[in-house]
């Protein structure tokens, strides 16, 4: 398997997370560690509003580190989803 299969991918962040250590293999120091988890573990008993939303959410927050604003803005209606609302223009670009 070669390295940069331990550092790409959706999954390698919460891989890493998980074996407590960074991408580089130093290790992730325990505070942080705690921290990351108790907000986790409060995220994850958080009542949900939609998939669709969620789907919208994440394409606009990693699609915005891919595409320039215009053509994400297009891709989004394209798909039938709310274009880009101004907060998310500000925030992402």
């Amino acid at each position: 398997m070669s390295s940069s299969s331990f550092t790409t991918g959706e999954d390698a962040v919460d891989t890493a997370i998980a074996q407590g250590k960074d991408l580089d293999g130093t290790p992730i120091p325990p505070v942080k560690l705690e921290l990351y988890n108790k907000v986790m573990a409060l995220e994850a008993q958080r009542q949900r509003s939609g998939v669709t939303n969620t789907m919208r959410s994440r394409i606009v927050r990693i699609g915005a580190k891919h595409f320039p604003k215009d053509k994400l803005n297009q891709m989004l209606t394209n798909a039938d989803f709310l274009p880009l609302q101004e907060k998310e223009i500000a925030f992402y670009y």
